[in-house]
């Protein structure tokens, strides 16, 4: 989706603040929110902005029960261009009436509707570059033809799909595992949407992408003045989730020495900034994924059985696509169709020859793989159909892994995993931080390995 234009929230709930930044931020080039209106001028005069959401009550007590009123009449009066929205609460209504005839473009009720707000704003945004609104727009938070999850008609994915029907509308927490690029962040997605906290935010987060030092920070926010760069109150994503769904992507990823942190908070509803020493409540639905075995890495040490039981209410696991060949010409046809529109590309079918190429490879990056071959092999086709030549599949090409298996004894698990942390050491010459890193485990997992096969 193509972000647009500058939007200014202000409102001085913190927790509404930040579930809006998380919303709006796929739909506008710069979200900016603030706490008071008083800067407005400031803000007007340097930032431009395009749209303002603006709360009509505040707590400063300048006319009071009129302050968004007031500033309306003065954004109007300082750059006439910028749209304003209204945010105000029921018993407010007639007050926003009252703005409409002062120049505000529409007004949002709260507890809003996410469609509705965002309907609202980008219509707002319509009218500020162009003069003019245009047709309503039907968006859907968190979910579009990009990232919606297809379920297909095979056999294989039935018992998932009933299962998610099943446990979408409880709060119980959830794991997801399958192999890359299944689709793993779009099944989480999709049990939002069909959740009762499908108005609130989903908030996602990849486990295996926060450091170890600032884990803490991101998870559960920190206050001013607790560690040398925090120069203010940072909102944690258990916090912005708050209401909502958090998801944490690449579980497995959590270094051992962490997870009785991320298990006290699940288990105490509740969590502490940085800093602080006030436990503060939330109220969320965990989903986790993972694309490794869990049960495995509690045997070996590795990841906390305990935490698991917490994560683990619901097992789903989607099955590799190579399971669900009914699945792969339909949506080889759904990729096409979605590049066609990207691309300004017209191709209309795919010939039998490159469907029999599709049914028979093996796909062993999954939907993932399937996606980026369709998305080349658009770009590149010439005429209407897409043929063999454009996919630049190799069926007969069988993985590393398996043609190595032909040529080479088989192993135990353990002495592979000593081969390459061997091999890895050797290449990196004992530099601990870079062999870990290039075998995907954290440094004090490495250790333990070291030490458990003796190297």
């Amino acid at each position: 989706m193509n972000k647009r234009g500058t939007l200014v929230v202000v409102d001085d709930n913190k927790n509404i603040l930040t579930s809006l930044q998380y919303l709006l931020d796929d739909y506008f080039t710069q979200v900016l929110t603030l706490e008071s209106p008083v800067t407005l001028p400031t803000v007007l005069q340097q930032k431009r902005p395009d749209v303002i959401l603006l709360d009509m009550n505040f707590s400063s007590g300048l006319n009071t029960g009129n302050e968004g009123l007031y500033w309306l009449r003065e954004i109007k009066r300082l750059r006439p261009q910028t749209q304003v929205v209204l945010f105000t609460a029921y018993a407010d209504i007639s007050l926003a009436v009252t703005g409409l005839k002062d120049g505000a473009t529409d007004f949002v009720v709260k507890p809003w509707d996410n469609a509705r707000l965002l309907q609202t704003l980008l219509e707002a945004m319509e009218k500020s570059q162009q003069g003019k609104p245009k047709q309503k727009v039907d968006f859907t938070p968190s979910y579009n033809k990009e990232n919606q999850m297809y379920w297909g008609r095979s056999e294989a994915i039935r018992p998932l799909r009933m299962t998610v029907n099943r446990v979408s509308t409880t709060d119980a927490n959830i794991l997801i595992t399958g192999e890359n690029g299944t689709g793993k962040d779009m099944l989480a997605h999709e049990i939002h949407r069909l959740s009762n906290r499908q108005e609130g935010p989903f908030v996602s987060v990849d486990m295996g992408a926060i450091t170890e030092t600032l884990f803490e920070s991101e998870l559960f926010g920190h206050v001013k003045g607790s560690f040398t760069d925090a120069h203010a109150d940072r909102m944690g994503r258990f916090e912005a989730a708050n209401g909502g769904t958090l998801f944490l992507d690449e579980i497995a990823n959590l270094p051992i020495h962490l997870q009785p942190k991320l298990l006290t908070a699940i288990q105490k509803r509740s969590f502490v900034k940085v800093g602080s020493n006030a436990p503060q409540p939330t109220n969320i639905r965990l989903i986790c994924a993972t694309n490794r075995n869990l049960d495995e890495m509690v045997k070996q040490g590795d990841f906390r059985e305990d935490l698991l039981y917490r994560i683990n209410t619901i097992h789903l696991h989607i099955p590799p696509l190579r399971e669900r060949k009914d699945d792969i010409l339909p949506l080889a046809e759904r990729f096409m169709q979605q590049y066609n529109e990207q691309y300004g590309r017209h191709i209309e079918s795919i010939s039998p020859e490159t469907a029999a190429l599709l049914q028979k490879h093996p796909w062993y990056g999954n939907i993932r793989e399937l996606q980026h071959t369709i998305e080349k092999a658009v770009i590149m086709a010439e005429g209407t159909e897409l043929k063999p030549i454009y996919l630049e599949l190799n069926n007969t090409a069988k993985p590393a892994s398996l043609q190595s298996e032909q040529k080479t004894p088989l192993q135990t698990l353990e002495d592979a995993e000593r081969d390459a942390i061997q091999r890895a050491m050797v290449q990196f010459g004992g530099n601990m931080t870079q062999v870990a890193s290039a075998l995907g485990i954290s440094r004090q997992t490495l250790y333990s390995k070291i030490k458990r096969y003796g190297i």
